[in-house]
């Protein structure tokens, strides 16, 4: 088991040994850089998870055929633009970022992972991209400025970067793990996956099946639980690199390999916590905890629907106490229970329990509501079953923002 933790968002990707990055302006977001490169120094273990979306970005495609393969040695990305349902061109353009950033790397195409965000059914202007992919190679280097800096040029409607530094210890290791991560995602976010883009490296040596075993595993309880309106994209992806650059080494299943899945996990669910809480329009984070359900698929179900149910979250952003749209959520989810041993809870505030109301002190649950921080806890009260969804509350922000998007 992970014996010890320290985490920080003050860095990101280049925080374990071996890994560069730098970030560009190429025109493509109205200001600021929206280009970045990460490269590893030497070969590393490649692992993804994508969209499930039938309409896939080109990027998606592509990427999805590196993971597979296992290696990668670079990633590049740009937002303001998705590269989306753009047909044959868009393939093309994909193709080319890998393309250009191999040429300036001094790497192979086939180890250049790709990754775009932004508005669909736009065509890149190549023009622009080239130049900017080869600036960006040139200037890669390792810091905390250069963290916030990539961090900065992937995102679109965020409003603050998503980063982390952690480094771990376990009895399984010889020596520490280190993980450094960039994210970005803030709407249009929905599991299996978000629009969200995270890139996570570590400087384990991790064999390929075990990398991507350990990271599906940390995105279906972290990345695969937030939901801002229940919309899922096409580009959305999460990436990781292994390069071996520091003293841990998993080769097997066991305590090591568990260990590692255990750390990525923390890892994701610190940044999915951060996308809920900056999701488009957003005052609070709200935490969705079902308990007591038959199984964990049951208690996925419902906290799922509570936690995109638009009545519960406009509620939320009223602060208004109103369990019965929670209770109704759950009741709708179909998933058989008893309601009369159901407890619901706001903020730790008892507010029903065995089929009915219970008297609580209303304007202390509307005065937790105001919390940035805020959580509904539903018990079934039938069986082991648990989950954890993250969500916010709908302002009128959110309506203004997705009106004037494309324009």
């Amino acid at each position: 088991m992970i014996t010890d933790s320290t985490l920080s968002s003050d860095a990101g990707v280049t925080y374990p040994d071996g890994y560069l990055a730098a970030a560009v302006r190429c025109g493509l977001k109205t200001e600021g850089d929206d280009l970045a490169v990460i490269v590893s120094d030497r070969p590393a273990t490649a692992a993804g998870v994508f969209t499930t979306n039938q309409v896939k970005a080109s990027c998606v495609l592509h990427s999805r055929e590196i993971a597979r393969a296992g290696s990668a040695r670079a990633i590049v990305c740009n937002a303001g633009n998705a590269n989306a349902c753009n047909g044959a061109r868009g393939d093309r353009d994909t193709k080319r970022m890998a393309e250009c950033a191999a040429q300036a790397l001094g790497v192979a195409p086939d180890r250049v992972l790709v990754a775009s965000t932004g508005v669909i059914g736009h065509p890149l202007p190549m023009e622009r991209v080239e130049p900017a992919i080869a600036r960006a190679a040139s200037a890669v280097r390792r810091g905390p400025e250069i963290d916030q800096a990539v961090v900065r040029a992937i995102m679109t409607t965020d409003t603050r970067p998503k980063l982390l530094a952690a480094e771990f210890r376990s009895d399984a290791w010889p020596g520490p793990l280190r993980i450094g991560a960039v994210c970005k995602g803030s709407g249009m976010i929905a599991p299996n996956m978000a629009t969200m883009l995270c890139f996570l490296t570590t400087d384990a040596q991790v064999e390929p099946a075990l990398l991507q075993q350990a990271l599906t595993s940390a995105v279906r309880r972290t990345f695969n639980r937030v939901t801002v309106d229940s919309d899922t994209s096409t580009n959305d992806m999460c990436l990781a690199l292994a390069n071996g650059a520091g003293p841990v080494r998993i080769e097997a299943r066991g305590p090591a390999a568990d260990d590692l899945a255990e750390a990525l996990r923390i890892v994701c669910e610190r940044l999915a916590r951060q996308i809920a809480r900056d999701g488009e329009g957003a005052t609070k984070l709200v935490e969705v905890e079902v308990r007591g359900a038959a199984c964990e698929q049951d208690a996925d179900r419902i906290a799922r629907t509570i936690a995109e149910s638009p009545l519960v979250k406009t509620a939320l952003f009223g602060n208004d106490p109103n369990w019965g749209r929670i209770v109704a959520a759950a009741g709708r989810a179909g998933v058989p229970f008893d309601p009369e041993t159901v407890r619901v809870e706001l903020c730790g505030i008892e507010v029903f329990r065995n089929g009915a109301g219970v008297e609580f002190d209303a304007q202390a649950a509307r005065d937790a509501l105001q919390r940035e921080e805020t959580s509904v806890v539903v018990d079934l009260g039938a069986g082991g079953g648990a989950a954890k969804y993250w969500t916010c509350d709908f302002s009128y922000d959110y309506v203004r923002i997705n009106a004037d998007y494309h324009t």
